[in-house]
């Protein structure tokens, strides 16, 4: 994998990520640990719940496009450093699921106090198999020219 630098990068810019496959155990665990509501832990509550079934819990499905982020989707040499963003999970991850992010650089805003980096804004979409939209993250990354 071919590690990107700010001078590697436009706008409109494009990058996909490898792939995850959500698993119902997967989902029950993080929940048990992080996010413990029923609709997370409980194929019968959840039934009964807004999500109509065993749902992943959007922190999970973040985490997931992170992973998936880092390990290729956005190849950039300096890491992922994140200064803030807005995240939407327009619809629920469920088990089963085939995710994958689709990312694209929005913006590229040099820094004026520091020559070496600059702001990207970039919008990265989490898509199960059917293609529709699961986790929505725009984001502003600190990215690094080559030394």
């Amino acid at each position: 994998m071919e590690h990107l630098y700010l001078e590697d990068l436009h706008a409109g810019q494009r990058f996909r990520s490898g792939t995850h496959v959500m698993e119902a155990g997967e989902i029950k665990d993080f929940a048990a640990e992080f996010d413990p509501q029923p609709f997370h832990l409980d194929e019968t509550a959840a039934q009964a719940s807004i999500f109509k079934g065993l749902a992943a819990s959007g922190w999970h499905t973040a985490s997931i496009a992170m992973r998936l982020l880092v390990t290729g989707g956005l190849p950039l040499a300096n890491g992922i450093i994140g200064l803030g963003g807005e995240i939407a999970w327009p619809r629920p991850t469920r088990p089963g699921d085939s995710l994958h992010v689709d990312s694209e650089i929005l913006d590229i805003t040099p820094s004026r106090s520091k020559p070496n980096q600059a702001i990207v804004g970039v919008r990265c979409t989490m898509l199960n198999q059917k293609d529709e939209p699961v986790c929505v993250l725009s984001v502003k990354l600190v990215v690094f020219k080559r030394p």
